[in-house]
This record gives structure tokens, sequence and C-alpha cells, in this order.
């Protein structure tokens, strides 16, 4: 070591390298786990072998990736770091950032800011050793790094049998622990370990914080009883970035325990962003109470409640005779152009503009042509479907959902049977896949379990294929195919389907949806125009409700958001209003996204407010 002796028995040394990590417990550990969506792709939810499987990641334009590897950055969110990391303890060094910690800039003496020493050294074996080793190659920056000024180290501290050499004004700046004794050269630190004290300094002098979900505690109490604010807050963030589906029930026991509110919020806000995931695992969501389930379920809820359209194709159309594009700046994956089956986009309808903006482009796993589509606990579903056309053709058992919180889309457990044109419906929190081309049987989706279940099928000779369903007070309601007339009912607790009263319409039905205790069916006729009747599931009466004469209507699908049903087809979007004692069609139609191709379904999603400034 190069040096000279002080008056005090303290070593005169050079100055001018970073503290570095001296052993594995205090080298940062890359987060293998957390994923981030950056704008170029959409990554699917991984899951271990009893959860949610997906073995492909997908690009936004819906191209699958050549490999299943993203590369990772995780930082603090009160941290500005350089481009290069922090140096191990096998180099000495990479550049400190000058943007560091709210604690501020950890200011050496002679005011100079610490910064890497190229020269190599043997790899240092105690914390106090790399200090030691720092300083001895750490230099004045007046002296042009000639080394004519130097800075020695001022106070020993004593913890658990070892000691470790540092300057009271660097301490003394975050801590007003070490601030209240810089009258001592020699200072006894009790009720923290070697390792903690060691992890503390080191964020001192170079605003790393190097902690895992092994040592926060010790940390954060450390932190505490040495009165280092920032530090508290450095090990808050740096956990926020940490946390996994396999450790977030530990990291919420943590931040409960230690009264961390920030980081309980940020637990419960991971685990509200990954319910599903969450919510299958008994070690995590069954161990939570009945108010924390409540609670990450209504934050996933939280937010912008948005009509939104998933371009599918009709099951009678041949795909590839219909152009590859519109528009040129539309995503597009290489295989799509000229090809039998296109990338299909999802658009949400912002209200304040009044237009269609693209959300993310469906996969190209995923079947759009006769496939079933709903939503559930804010996720977006697309069951079964005819993969390829004509003799070709072949029915699809594929599920997949769409994670509007985190931009992913993965694939669940596939369904019993394959099937096409089928209608798929949430209800309770379980699915249900109903029919389907020459089917009848029904299966439902349990996301506790990741498991189909079969349950009663249809009545013989109930429908031809084109039915309409939805869910209402807890109950399925089935209607149209060939008898328009007809409305059945399906009752879970008994397992069985039940035939509900006639209507009055023959008019082949467009779309029903449900809206407090009715249902509100609309029959479209070109020449005719549309009628809408109601049928009250308490009394179970059916009754005329409105009417739009004027104008040539297609065949539209609908959505409801708050009291308005808003009716989508390619041409056009009508809103239908209602009231307490009245129903009607607003004026004025809305447009329909310009680009779309195929037949828009429409759906309802919560969107955090964010989403703007990613969609794309």
């Amino acid at each position: 070591m190069n040096g000279d002796r002080g008056q005090a028995g303290s070593i005169t040394v050079q100055a001018d390298v970073i503290l570095h990590a001296v052993n594995s417990d205090l080298v940062p550990h890359p987060d293998k786990s957390r994923s981030t969506s950056g704008p170029g792709y959409v990554q699917e939810l991984l899951k271990d072998e009893q959860g949610l499987v997906f073995g492909k990641e997908y690009l936004l334009d819906g191209r699958v990736m050549e490999n299943n590897h993203v590369d990772h950055q995780r930082g603090s969110s009160c941290v500005s770091r350089s481009d290069a990391p922090l140096a191990s303890n096998h180099a000495a060094g990479a550049q400190q950032s000058s943007e560091i910690h709210d604690g501020g800039r950890s200011k050496m003496p002679n005011d100079v800011l610490v910064s890497a020493c190229a020269s190599s050294r043997a790899k240092p074996d105690t914390v106090g050793s790399v200090l030691q080793s720092a300083l001895d190659c750490q230099v004045g920056g007046q002296d042009g790094g000639h080394g004519s000024s130097k800075t020695e180290t001022d106070l020993v501290i004593e913890v658990g049998g070892q000691t470790i050499k540092a300057h009271k004004s660097v301490l003394a700046e975050k801590s007003d622990y070490f601030k209240a004794r810089q009258s001592r050269n020699i200072l006894k630190v009790k009720g923290v370990t070697y390792k903690t004290l060691s992890t503390l300094i080191e964020y001192i002098y170079t605003s790393r914080m190097n902690v895992s979900k092994d040592n926060v505690v010790d940390v954060i109490t450390g932190a505490k009883i040495l009165q280092v604010p920032c530090a508290v807050q450095a090990a808050m963030d740096s956990m926020s970035t940490q946390i996994t589906a396999g450790n977030c029930y530990e990291v919420l026991t943590i931040a409960k325990k230690q009264r961390l509110s920030e980081l309980k919020e940020t637990t419960y806000g991971f685990m509200s962003d990954n319910f599903l995931q969450i919510f299958k695992d008994p070690a995590v969501y069954g161990r939570l109470t009945g108010s924390e389930r409540d609670l990450i379920l209504k934050k996933r809820m939280d937010g912008r409640r948005t009509v939104m359209v998933a371009e599918i194709n009709d099951v009678f159309d041949r795909v590839g005779s219909r152009p590859p594009s519109r528009c040129g700046s539309r995503p597009q994956s290489p295989l799509s152009v000229g090809s039998l089956e296109e990338s299909h986009m999802i658009y949400y309808f912002n209200e304040a503009e009044d237009d269609w903006r693209p959300l993310t482009t469906m996969p190209e796993d995923i079947n759009t042509k006769g496939c079933g589509i709903c939503t559930m606990y804010n996720y977006l579903f697309v069951a079964g479907g005819i993969k390829g056309h004509g003799d070709k053709g072949k029915v699809s058992d594929r599920v997949f959902c769409y994670n509007p919180l985190t931009n992913h889309w993965a694939e669940v457990k596939p369904l019993n049977q394959a099937r096409a044109q089928l209608k798929l419906v949430s209800m309770d929190g379980y699915l249900y896949a109903i029919g389907g081309e020459c089917l009848f049987t029904v299966e439902k989706y349990d996301p506790r379990t990741d498991r189909w279940t079969n349950v009663a099928p249809l009545p013989k000779g109930a429908f031809a294929v084109a039915h309409e369903a939805t869910a209402c007070s807890g109950e399925l309601y089935v209607s149209g195919g060939s008898l328009f007339y007809r409305l059945l009912k399906y009752d879970a607790k008994r397992d069985e389907w039940q035939e509900c009263p006639y209507n009055n319409s023959r008019k082949r039905s467009s779309d029903m949806v449900a809206f407090k205790s009715f249902l509100y069916r609309f029959d479209v006729n070109r020449e005719e125009g549309i009628t809408v009747v109601k049928y009250n599931t308490i009394v179970k009466m059916w009754q005329d409700c409105a009417a739009q004469k004027l104008g040539n209507h297609s065949p539209f699908r609908c959505a409801v958001v708050g009291n308005h049903v808003y009716c989508v087809n390619k041409s056009k979007t009508l809103k239908f209003v209602v009231e307490e004692e009245n129903a009607y069609f607003h004026e004025e139609p809305l447009a329909a996204p310009l680009e779309s191709k195929g037949l828009l379904f429409p759906f309802v999603l919560t969107l955090p407010e964010r989403s703007d400034n990613k969609a794309t």
C-alpha cells in the first residue's frame, strides 16, 4: 500500500477510486425474472410448470421472435446511472455517474467527485481493504492527477470485531448519526452487522444500493439506526425492481413488517398487474387476506374503461382475397404480405379525440377466423377458430390472453374440444366456451386451476351456429341462430339449460348485450333498419325498446360502457343510450377504424392512464 503515516496513526493515501463491492454478498444480482415491455415488442407472461405456460414471445407486429431472449435492464426510480455498470471485485473500474440517488453527490475531501482508477490490483478480502485500496489511488482533482494533493481516512469504525476505515465528512453528509460523532477518530457501532454496515457505507460512497429480499430488512433497519434516510428509499427502490411472481409474497411480508408503505403498494401493484399468475398460485393468493384480494383486483380495474375492437376474419371469407394492407405505416409481419393469413390489429377508442387508435397486434398464432372473444379480470381472451382456409382449414383448440397493463400476450390451457364459430362468455370468474360449428357441448375454464371442464350441453337442435350469448345477473343467456325467437338460460348452480319465453321478433339478430337486469337484443334489417327489444330477466317478459329506421344499416356487434351500448361495424359506430325511462340512439354516429379489415369485434378493457403514451 502506498501512503504516508499521519500524526495520529492514520494513513495518508491517494484517492481517486470508487468503493467497489468486495464479495458475492455485496455484488448486485441481475434481476432475471423482472421483464419490461419496450415499444418494439410484446412479451408473453411466463410461468412455472403448474401455471400459465407460453413458450414464445411476440413482437408488437405479431411476429414470433427468432429466439426467446430479451435483454432487460434494471434501474432504480431515484438513481440515474451511467451506461457502464458498477465495477465488480474482478476489475477496478467503471466511471461513476454524476447523477445519483436523492441523497446528493458524495463529495470527497477537496470537493472532488470519486472516479474510477484504472490500475490493476489483487482482489481485496474485506470492505476495509477495498476502501483502503480505493483511497490508495484516489487523487485530488486540483493536481491534475499527479498525486500532489492527497486525501486520508480520518475515521476507524469498529463493528462485529472488524474495522472499516472511512472519511468523516463523507459519512456525515448523508448520516446524522456520523455527523453527530465527527469528533471521534475511532467509533464503535452497535445494532448492525459488519455486512450490513459495509453495504450502507458502500452506498454512501457510490450511491449504489446492493440489496435483495435476503438482506433488505437488515439494510433498512441499519439505515434507520445510522440515520441515512436516502438509503432507506434507495433500498425500497431497488427491491421494487426485483419483485417477481415467485418472491412477491416475501417482499410484501417484509414491507408490512417494516411498515414500508411505498414498497407494500408497489408489491400490490405487481400482483394486480400480473393477476392471473398470482391468482393461480395458492402459495401467494391463498395467503392473502380477503381485503388484500379485493384490493389487487380493484387496482386492476382502476383506470379508463375503454371500448376496443379486434379485427377478425369472416369465417366465409378467403383471407388472401383482401389486399395485405391499406396503410404503409401499419405494423406488418414479413410473412403476412401476400400470405393467406394477415396480422390483425386491436384498436381502442379515444373519446377525447373521437377517433380510433391502434393498441397492439394480435400474434400470428391466434386464429382470428371463427374465434370466440371476451374479457375477464381485465384480460382479453381469444379462443378457438379456424387455421387455414378451404379444405385445408383446421379447427383450433388454442386459447390466448392479452394483459393491457403489461402489454403482454400469453397462451393458457387449450380447450378440451377444438371449436370454430363458438361464443366465449365470462361469468362469475369463469370462461364459458359455448357450442360452435356442429357442436352443442359447453365447457368452463377456471383460471385458479388453469383447467377446462365440460358442463351441461346445449339442448339438441337449439341453434345453427350463428347465435348470440351474454351473461346477466349470474346466468348465461343464448339466443339467435336459425331460431331467432328462441332464448335459453344456463343455471350454473344446477348445471342445466332452461327455456325462456319467446320474443316477438323473427328478424335476424345482430347482437345481444346485458345491462343491469335487462337483455337488449339488436335486430338488423337492411331495408327496415334497427329494432331493439329488451327482456326483463326478473319478470321474464319481452318488450319493444327503440328503433332506428333511417339509413342503410349493416350488421354490427356491441359492447357496453356505463349506460352506453356501442354498436360497431366497419363503416360506423352507433351509440345507444339507456336511461331510466328511455332508450335511444345518439344522433351522430361515431367513426370506425379507417384502416380496419375483416370484421370488428368490440369489447371493453380498462386501460391505465399511461396507455395513450405507449399505444403506437
